[in-house]
């Protein structure tokens, strides 16, 4: 099995990616990144950042539109000039948004939007995240339901429960939270959840209206739409900008560039084949890095003035951190604030921006069913 070493941009030490295993440490459905490895800080020598990019493979529906939100302080580091994006307080102002939405809608018909998910397994990450689902429906009045699921399950025992929350008028969003077990086919199970409750928007007629003009997908995809929403949000105009997006993935890459291209920015997408990765993200008004390799993107990748969004989480290991790890992005942090004008940081960044747009996606979905505006 194979690893990569990438700098770890706040020491003079390098990190080693460890080979993948069958049980990843990190594996998230609709946070930012498929996580896959965890990192070693060892010295070693650094490849080329391209060699590193080969390893990695509508409008917003709140209609209130708040004040740039920024933090004027980087807290990893002092030195920083560019702007913080607080994606923490952007999420709880959606969710605040959410939540007034919520009762007005049960006061007016007596309907409380719902949100259903299905575990298979007891894996500890994926345990955890439903559990942050779960509590964030609880803070906005959506109603939360849960299905949990042995290891052992059958695929057909998943596929009937899906089916229930197809035809139950109580449920207006269904998740099917992955890693699925290896015995299972995900492409089986996720095409049975009803096109109208896919509030993750990952269903291909979703994907193929959000690449037409014209043309409204059900619902958009939760870590993009809060990226282009983050942008919003922080006074970022994005129209006429050249945008470059670091990573094809269908749960992030390609979504957010026909979202960027929707907004009538000029999109180019930098993926393991590009031959000059660093020269096309120079020339980016606004970079969205979602490629999943830690510190992969430099500063000197960055124009100056640049808007940097980092979807990345990795973890990395730090034996001065009580965890004995920590979380870094795709995007060197400490060189890339130097550089641009505003940067999201990580965590606190994009992350909390994914579930604050699942619930809104959720509550879409409950108006949709009853014509409630």
């Amino acid at each position: 099995m194979a690893s990569m070493i990438f700098t770890d941009c706040s020491s003079s030490t390098t990190a080693r990616l460890l080979p993948f295993t069958r049980n990843p440490l990190f594996r998230l459905r609709d946070g930012t990144v498929l996580l896959r490895r965890l990192v070693t800080l060892t010295p070693s020598h650094l490849p080329s950042p391209r060699r590193a990019l080969a390893f990695g493979s509508s409008s917003p529906s709140p209609s209130t539109r708040v004040t740039a939100s920024f933090s004027t302080e980087a807290s990893t580091s002092a030195s920083a000039t560019a702007k913080v994006i607080d994606g923490k307080s952007i999420a709880k102002q959606i969710r605040d948004e959410i939540s007034v939405e919520v009762a007005r809608m049960k006061d007016a018909i007596g309907v409380v939007p719902g949100l259903a998910v299905i575990i298979v397994g007891d894996r500890k990450d994926s345990a955890t995240y439903v559990r942050n689902k779960r509590k964030a429906c609880e803070s906005v009045g959506i109603i939360s339901f849960e299905v949990r699921l042995p290891e052992d399950a059958t695929e057909q025992e998943v596929i009937n429960h899906i089916s229930e929350f197809n035809n139950d008028s109580s449920v207006h969003g269904i998740l099917v939270q992955l890693p699925l077990p290896s015995h299972m086919n995900e492409t089986n199970i996720l095409d049975v959840v009803n096109i109208e409750k896919d509030v993750d928007g990952f269903h291909p007629l979703n994907m193929g209206c959000l690449a037409m003009r014209d043309r409204e997908p059900m619902f958009v995809p939760c870590t993009p739409k809060g990226c282009i929403e983050l942008l919003h949000r922080s006074g970022v105009s994005i129209k006429g900008k050249r945008a470059v997006v670091v990573g094809r993935s269908n749960i992030v890459g390609m979504p957010a560039a026909l979202l960027l291209q929707n907004e009538n920015a000029t999109v180019s997408i930098v993926h393991s084949r590009t031959p000059n990765a660093e020269e096309l993200t120079r020339q980016a008004d606004i970079v969205i890095a979602a490629v999943g390799v830690p510190n992969m993107v430099r500063g000197n990748w960055i124009k100056p003035g640049a808007v940097v969004i980092d979807v990345g989480i990795n973890p990395v290991e730090d034996a001065k951190s009580p965890r004995g790890y920590r979380l870094v992005g795709d995007v060197c942090y400490e060189e890339a604030c130097k550089v641009a004008s505003a940067i999201t940081p990580v965590p606190g960044g994009v992350g909390p921006m994914t579930i604050a747009m699942l619930l809104d996606n959720t509550l879409i979905s409950a108006k949709r069913a009853y014509n409630f505006k």
